[in-house]
């Protein structure tokens, strides 16, 4: 995917959708805000300043946000499944990367575990399953039953 992504607040569920689609979707309450973040969510002159800075389109339900960003993404409606018909009626292609290319928790990029490497006993063996690992925050992902269930989500679009 070569479109760069920055969901705000209101879209964390999409974000991971997306990431799982090959998006590199970043959300703003994301860990990877580190000190330049508050407790708080980020104002909307740090999301704009964050998008602008980092080539990134704005996806947001904030109609005066999306009004101050040129490029913005306005999405309507509350619900994940309504969000992703908005973007792909907004020609945005939503199908399962495959391989998995970004972590669905932080949108690090994910690498290949190879059959002998150790995994966390819920992961399965990469002996018999292939599995990824993020590359930031090391979660394993392998395509198992959230998987299927993505994919049926998206096919049903």
């Amino acid at each position: 995917m070569t479109a760069r992504l920055l969901l705000d607040a209101m879209l964390g569920k999409l974000s991971t959708y997306l990431r799982m689609c090959g998006y590199d979707a970043e959300y703003v309450l994301d860990d990877s805000w580190g000190s330049s973040r508050t407790a708080q969510e980020p104002s909307d002159d740090e999301i704009l300043r964050r998008a602008r800075e980092s080539d990134r389109t704005l996806l947001t339900r904030d109609v005066d946000l999306a009004a101050r960003a040129p490029d913005a993404v306005l999405l309507s409606t509350r619900e994940v499944r309504d969000q992703l018909r908005e973007l792909r009626e907004s020609g945005y292609a939503l199908s399962l990367e495959n391989p998995p290319t970004r972590c669905g928790a932080c949108n690090g990029e994910l690498a290949p575990v190879d059959a002998g490497a150790s995994l966390p006993p819920y992961a399965p063996d990469p002996a018999e399953t292939d599995c990824w690992r993020c590359l930031d925050c090391g979660q394993a992902f392998w395509r198992g039953s959230h998987w299927d269930d993505v994919g049926s989500t998206l096919a049903a679009l």
